[in-house]
């Protein structure tokens, strides 16, 4: 579909976005506290969120240029 955003991803990022989303839900859902993800964790969410704005057309920062 034309619309259709794809993106693939490793198996430890895969884990840490369920582990994210599962979280956020639990605290959502209960007030359940959400514990802070690993150094490695959090790069590569941020890695996938950084890819995920590119795929939209969003820039990553004012000085992005690698789009």
């Amino acid at each position: 579909m034309r619309d259709d955003i794809v993106l693939r991803l490793d198996r430890a990022t895969a884990e840490d976005l369920y582990v994210a989303l599962y979280e956020g839900g639990e605290h959502i859902a209960a007030g359940a506290a959400i514990p802070p993800p690993t150094a490695e964790e959090a790069e590569r969410l941020a890695t996938l969120l950084r890819d995920l704005g590119h795929a939209l057309g969003r820039r990553c920062s004012p000085y992005c240029d690698h789009l």
